[in-house]
């Protein structure tokens, strides 16, 4: 009767080619810090003009919704910083 446990034994590339595998399941850089995005600065007048803009509009339109969501935005990616 013939010996099957050279069936069972992987090849030596095996774990070789498991290893680089994992490793391409990696998002983050060595460093373990994620890129930023920039925050664009406004000027004052600028910020004063928006809102008096936002403050015309009805409470209940769809951008000042969206202008409260990228205030978060841009609060979460000065912590980036």
């Amino acid at each position: 009767m013939k010996s099957n446990a050279r069936c069972w034994t992987p090849p030596a590339a095996a774990p070789l080619i498991a290893m680089l595998w994992l490793t391409g399941c990696a998002t983050v850089g060595s460093s373990g810090l994620t890129p930023c995005p920039p925050v664009v600065e406004y000027s004052a007048t600028d910020q004063a003009r928006a809102a008096e803009e936002v403050d015309a509009l009805p409470e209940s339109a769809m951008v000042v919704r969206m202008l409260s969501d990228y205030a978060v935005l841009r609060d979460q990616a000065r912590v980036c910083e």
